[in-house]
């Protein structure tokens, strides 16, 4: 395994929950840090939590208190645990990691800053 493998995700209606998973390629993969960016039709693709194995770092404001990261280093797996669902949720969903230290210049937000990228899972949330 050389990238992460997604799965997950799928149609919900506004306010259910959904479950990402992605299983990371190796600790030494994500050991500058993971995130889950989402892309929706249209627009770019935006970073919506970034964390580490033991904290986040930033979490997009839409999401706070609705979506977590729940993690389980002994299966190298993060989650993108997603609560109350809307519709402004709809997107492609991404996981991401970086392998490489952080120098000045690098921004977490930017999709470029990661060596690893999940194949991406779409979620759609109906109103």
């Amino acid at each position: 395994q050389v990238q992460p493998v997604q799965s997950g995700g799928g149609l919900a209606q506004a306010g259910e929950s959904l479950r990402l998973s992605c299983v990371l390629p190796g600790r030494t993969s994500s050991e500058y840090g993971m995130a889950w960016f989402r892309q929706a039709a249209g627009r770019e693709r935006e970073v919506v939590v970034f964390f580490n194995w033991s904290t986040e770092t930033y979490i997009l404001d839409s999401v706070k208190g609705r979506f977590t990261v729940p993690r389980d280093i002994d299966k190298n797996t993060v989650y993108l645990q997603m609560n109350n669902l809307k519709p402004e949720d709809t997107a492609v969903y991404y996981c991401a990691a970086r392998s490489h230290p952080w120098k000045i210049g690098n921004n977490y937000r930017r999709p470029e800053s990661y060596d690893f990228w999940g194949q991406g899972t779409q979620v759609t949330v109906s109103s």
